[in-house]
């Protein structure tokens, strides 16, 4: 952990350089860093290094704990800038886990350095952390293997290199070419480069945050959503498959059956919102189709952007939405959610069991891109998506009993476990969660740390299973 602080604490230099820039106070990113730089100076003098093997258990454990010890040391800025503690709590692990759900009910009163921290922190917990240290710290040796599988407990672990600190540099290559891209048309669209930096922070990474109430709505151009929905669309898209895109084949993210399926919801989502908002005569037909794909793509991505006030909407388009933040972007992506691989195998596996039904005797594989999938992942999926409704369920009761209306409470609960942002009623796109009581926000808290791990990283540490040796 000492060397993971001496990471975590070394990011408060960037908004530091940004307060200097605007001459705001330097001491809500200085205190923090040197508290953070004598613990963990502490940790690394306390010490003595053996070569002894990780196991998994020790890589989720350290995952774990250093998504909560960064949202810790992160909500510092915010407490020392006035904001209650449990709101910075909030708004940190919103920030690390790259949900975008703000606890803030003015967010353009906070210093620019703050907003700027409140974005870096989403593109820093976008790609994953661990993914960040296990590229760049070699004292994780064989341990950097576990720690990747702890943070990225998908169907399977994506090997682009036989050396997991290899794939996790391309990834991060990956991400910060798209970043810079993303930066450069942002610019180039009018916008300033304090906006287009803030902005390309939290698409890229499907996050969210703003350094504006409205969110994107703000700025009401075509042309900037358009480039937002672009890069948003490729943030939900496996990563891996954008380098073998690039470095080997053309044709690899269109190959995809995830992928395949990924843009067959957005484009059948974007079809019947159009539909059900011209029906309703809320918009003309050419600001349907703007406001429905951003809508969709913001919210299946759970980057949570908004750039209309959809909880304005009628009831079936909202409800649309609200199917969307169970979904998810794809595997290998920096989108949260239940990821939409599980859910097509889901779907296959339920086409199997329905060919039983009919014929006892036949052999049905499941087949994903022309390959078996083992009775263990289809297993795991299902586990995971009991375990996911289970969390639902239960963040959703607790909420309802403080008093919360029906929407909120259902919507609060899933925009948080699905790292979405925004929900509906009083946690609406133009709302913030600061109406949410300080014990409800602690069980949002939860869900945040639990849904960016994909809920097995955390849920195993509950099990007295793990604390024996």
């Amino acid at each position: 952990m000492g060397p993971i602080l001496w990471m975590l604490a070394g990011f408060m230099i960037i908004p530091l350089i940004v307060a200097l820039y605007y001459e705001e106070p330097l001491y809500i990113f200085v205190v923090p860093f040197i508290c953070a730089i004598i613990i963990a100076y502490l940790l690394t003098l306390s010490f003595k290094r053996q070569d002894v093997q990780w196991n998994l258990k020790e890589g989720f454990f350290i995952v774990a704990a250093t998504w909560l010890i960064a949202a810790l040391l992160y909500s510092c800025p915010y407490m020392l800038e006035g904001v209650p503690p449990i709101n910075a709590l909030f708004e940190s692990m919103s920030g690390v886990t790259a949900t975008g759900a703000t606890a803030l009910a003015d967010i353009e009163s906070h210093s620019k350095s703050l907003l700027f921290w409140r974005g870096l922190t989403q593109w820093l917990g976008g790609m994953g952390i661990i993914m960040l240290f296990v590229a760049i710290l070699p004292k994780l040796g064989v341990g950097g293997r576990q720690m990747f599988r702890a943070e990225v407990p998908g169907l399977q672990e994506e090997k682009l290199r036989p050396r997991i600190r290899e794939t996790a540099k391309i990834l991060w290559l990956v991400y910060i070419v798209l970043s810079f891209a993303e930066f450069i048309l942002l610019m180039s669209a009018g916008l300033s480069p304090y906006d287009s930096i803030t902005h390309t922070f939290t698409s890229i990474s499907c996050a969210g945050f703003s350094p504006y109430s409205n969110s994107i709505a703000a700025f009401g151009d075509p042309l900037v959503e358009s480039i937002f929905v672009v890069f948003m669309f490729l943030g939900g898209a496996n990563f891996a498959l954008h380098y073998k895109t690039i470095v080997f084949d053309r044709k690899s993210l269109i190959k995809d059956q995830e992928f395949k399926f990924y843009f067959f919801i957005i484009v059948s989502a974007t079809l019947v919102l159009v539909f059900e908002l011209i029906r309703a005569e809320v918009y003309s037909a050419t600001e349907a189709f703007r406001y429905s794909l951003f809508q969709v793509i913001s919210i299946l991505t759970t980057t949570g952007y908004a750039s209309v006030d959809f909880n304005l909407w009628p009831d079936s388009p909202r409800f649309i939405l609200f199917l969307l933040m169970f979904i998810g972007g794809c595997a290998g992506s920096t989108s949260g959610g239940v990821k939409v691989v599980r859910l097509l195998l889901l779907l296959k596996y339920t086409q199997k069991v329905l060919i039983n039904v009919i014929h006892p005797k036949a052999v049905v594989p499941v087949r994903f891109n022309n390959n078996k999938v083992p009775d263990e992942i289809i297993q795991s999926i299902v586990s995971f998506l009991v375990i996911y409704v289970l969390i639902f369920a239960a963040s959703s009761t607790l909420l309802s009993m403080m008093g919360m209306d029906f929407i909120t409470t259902l919507s609060a609960s899933i925009a948080t476990l699905g790292n979405v942002g925004p929900g509906l009623g009083l946690v609406g796109p133009m709302a913030s969660f600061d109406n949410i009581p300080d014990p409800g926000k602690l069980i949002l808290i939860a869900n945040m740390w639990i849904g960016r791990l994909e809920v097995f990283t955390v849920i195993v540490l509950l099990t007295p299973t793990f604390w024996k040796h």
